[in-house]
């Protein structure tokens, strides 16, 4: 039996219009044969790979707040006077901005929600990009054919951070006056040209009258544009058109990818997790108050709130402003305050561009040009976690001693020893948490290859019949072990210099940079995990023999035989 359409009795149809909306967009864009291909792509099943999405979705919801606030916010210096609900306030001379903040805060219905969703959802977002970037280097994933994806990441976190600063700069209140002033000085220290920066910048004499404005269209235009595009470009383009990375384990190689299909599964998880970092955002805005700028009051140039702290991400910034001796270049009637330009714009200089440069840096060590999918783990490469772990340590002394002053109140000592503990641990700091991680992971390597060859320690001690005691080992399924045992592409080849032949010195140590490149490569090709051999058949079924042994003898003190 057919229907009227032809179809059999039974199947259902699109829609006409349905059905003639797909095909034109197939004609005009061939979306068919992308959606077909789109919804089999596999997604691994594995925690880490959800950071980024977190980060994604707290951006989702920061543009959605974010248009929310725009709607009252005034983005002017021009003085009035505050005449709103918070009574302790009423009277008192304020710009615009302040005034439109503390209306958002206590007059728009839902505002001061909105406002702390947008200002959680920002650490949130900054917090998971950190945590996204550091997994993607002490994985290995910032290597070929991802080389862009990473740059772009890179982009991405300085351009967050920036705005980060910008948005919390906005409601001229004295805490984010106290942040401007740090721009203003920073500005200020570029050598030739930071008087005149600061005067465009600020449009005259600090604190001028157009620095919100202009803050405002960078905050809510011109960043948040640039992120529009690099985003959906870093996490969806060029994800999509290349294989998904993974970890090594069972059924995982550098060719295939052992996952869920995007749609259902990936789609109803990735779904829920944008739900949950809505949810979990909304209740921290709900119940943990966060930047409550009627208590700061507004701006006064001349007037700083004793311990002012800035955000999370920037407190590395602000520590490495407090550590640096003051040293002064004066030279030629012009003076160099390099106690501002060395921590607020080397430091950061170095830090960016050594993020940046790191993945052809550690090609031209390594020698490896291979395409990889599979990525290492960090044990699996001491050289590289150590190096990830001596940057984090850094990052961490910097953001500790921007609270230095607070440290020095809490424990009830001077604020001399606070800093010049600081100047010592930037600089050790690394060092030891370079060695000592390189340390673990080459234990931990050891760990490895004796549960490949032995197996799990079980605990119970045999006497064999010539009196030699022994523990009986259970061991480890292939799922298990995989990810140890598993051939996987080689993160370095050997660059060494070859001996001379015939007197003559091989080309490669013949220059400098020839003979610091062999010099690296033997660094960080020292400890790399060896990948151990399964064992024989015969072995196997001893060690089955013996672990089936040792399961008898434990039910049998348990009385269960």
């Amino acid at each position: 039996m057919s229907t009227p359409g032809g179809a059999r009795a039974g199947t259902r149809t699109p829609p006409r219009a349905v059905d003639g909306t797909a095909r034109a967009l197939d004609e005009r864009f061939g979306t068919t044969g992308f959606a077909r291909k789109a919804l089999k792509k596999a997604f691994p099943d594995q925690w880490s790979f959800l950071v980024g999405e977190i980060a994604m979705y707290s951006f989702v919801i920061i543009l959605l707040t974010g248009v929310y606030l725009t709607l009252f916010f005034k983005p002017s210096m021009h003085e009035v006077v505050y005449n709103g609900s918070y009574t302790k306030l009423r009277g008192v001379e304020m710009s615009e901005a302040y005034a439109s903040a503390l209306k958002i805060s206590f007059d728009v219905r839902g505002g001061l929600l909105v406002r702390q969703i947008h200002h959680w959802a920002t650490l949130i977002f900054m917090g998971a990009i950190l945590v996204h970037l550091l997994r993607n280097f002490f994985s290995g994933a910032f290597r070929k054919p991802r080389e862009l994806n990473w740059l772009i990441g890179i982009v991405m976190f300085m351009l967050v951070m920036l705005n980060g600063l910008f948005g919390y700069s906005l409601p001229d209140d004295l805490l984010s006056g106290t942040g401007l002033r740090i721009l203003e000085g920073v500005t200020a220290s570029i050598p030739l040209v930071g008087s005149y920066a600061v005067m465009f910048l600020f449009g005259g004499e600090y604190p001028g009258t157009d620095i919100i404005p202009r803050l405002y269209i960078i905050h809510v235009l011109l960043i948040p544009g640039l992120l529009a595009a690099l985003i959906p470009l870093h996490a969806i383009v060029l994800t999509w058109r290349q294989t998904h990375t993974q970890f090594p384990g069972k059924g995982s190689s550098n060719t295939t990818v052992r996952g869920y299909p995007f749609f259902p599964v990936f789609i109803a998880k990735t779904t829920s997790l944008f739900l949950w970092v809505m949810g979990v955002t909304t209740l921290l805005a709900a119940f943990v108050q966060i930047n409550p700028i009627w208590l700061f009051g507004p701006y006064d140039p001349g007037a700083i709130s004793s311990g002012s702290q800035p955000d999370w991400y920037m407190g590395w910034l602000e520590g490495a402003l407090r550590i640096m001796p003051a040293w002064e270049i004066n030279a030629w009637g012009h003076t160099v305050a390099m106690s501002v330009v060395v921590p607020a714009l080397v430091v950061p200089g170095l830090l960016f561009t050594g993020l940046a440069v790191y993945p052809f840096l550690e090609r031209w060590v390594t020698g490896d040009h291979q395409i990889h999918h599979l990525l290492d783990r960090p044990r699996d490469v001491p050289a590289r976690t150590g190096i990830g772990m001596g940057g984090v340590v850094f990052y961490g002394t910097l953001w500790l001693a921007g609270g230095n002053d607070v440290l020095a109140d809490r424990f009830d000592v001077p604020l001399f020893w606070t800093t010049w503990f600081f100047r010592g641990a930037i600089i050790l700091g690394p060092v030891l948490a370079y060695a000592v991680a390189y340390r673990l992971c080459v234990g931990l390597q050891r760990r490895d290859l004796a549960l490949a060859h032995h197996g799990l320690e079980t605990g119970i001690i045999r006497r064999s019949p010539g009196g030699g005691y022994s523990e009986v080992e259970r061991p480890l399924p292939d799922e298990a072990i995989a990810a140890i045992t598993d051939s996987r592409p080689a993160p370095a080849v050997d660059l060494d210099v070859p001996p001379p032949v015939g007197g003559v010195e091989s080309p490669r140590g013949r220059t400098v940079a020839g003979r610091v490149r062999a010099a690296l490569n033997r660094r960080f090709r020292a400890d790399l995990a060896v990948v151990p051999e399964r064992s024989s058949d015969t072995r196997s079924e001893e060690r089955e023999a013996v672990s089936a042994g040792a399961r008898k003898e434990i039910s049998a003190r348990r009385g269960d035989g």
